[in-house]
């Protein structure tokens, strides 16, 4: 068998905004410190922005969002840019994945955002291991799951409101697209779309402390 020099070759898939590139890349370091080959893909307009630092334990790569020039911000609006994205970043991720098989560096597995669906389905196009990375708090998933799943019902008629493992809350409680029904339509859409293939994940991370979100966390696990 050939010895590679490290345990496995791991690519992450942050979305685009620093508040999911930080944690991520956090992540991607310390796999990297555990013996695995991390490469972390951004887009084009996030990588002059950006502009990483090499590093020792960290590679990076680009995908397109097909906003190369200007980002989000060159998009007409908010649903424009996460289709456009989707389209692009699917065609320039799988032509990464070929990209290192063809260098001997072959990717074993995808972590990827989970405001990127759609990645799960590049990943299992090439027989990897799909893992998605939930950036935001487990308490906030679970209400978005919940919500995903009709168990919460849309708006809210009356409070307060149960979930498991967490404190009765009021509406003031909740994340902003549940407090403010109707805001920001398709960033709402993607939030919950997170959910709409985890079952055929191999792993779920979640960005978290543990102890402070022990009961969340110990009833998201027996749901």
């Amino acid at each position: 068998m050939e010895n590679k020099g490290y345990g496995a070759h791991v690519l992450a898939l942050p979305y685009p905004s620093q508040g999911h590139i930080n944690p991520m890349l956090h992540f991607s370091k310390r796999l990297a410190s555990k013996g695995l080959r991390a490469t972390f893909a951004i887009t084009h307009f996030i990588y002059k922005t950006f502009q990483p630092e090499p590093s020792d334990s960290v590679q990076f790569d680009t995908i397109s969002d097909g906003y190369d020039d200007g980002g989000f911000y060159q998009s007409e609006s908010i649903h424009d840019y996460l289709t456009r994205f989707e389209d692009n970043g699917s065609k320039t991720l799988a032509n990464l994945i070929v990209k290192y098989k063809e260098l001997g560096h072959p990717i074993d597995c995808l972590v990827y955002d989970a405001f990127l669906p759609w990645a799960l389905d590049v990943a299992k196009q090439f027989g990897l291991v799909a893992v998605p990375f939930f950036t935001q708090a487990c308490a906030v998933n679970f209400i978005y799951y919940y919500t995903h799943h009709g168990l919460l019902q849309l708006p809210v008629s009356s409070t307060p409101v149960s979930i498991p493992g967490m404190p009765l809350l009021e509406l003031q409680d909740m994340p902003s697209f549940i407090c403010v029904n109707g805001s920001y339509p398709a960033y709402f859409e993607m939030v919950l779309r997170q959910f709409s293939n985890t079952d055929k994940a191999d792993w779920i991370v979640v960005n978290t402390f543990y102890k402070l979100e022990a009961e969340v966390g110990y009833a998201v696990d027996h749901f």
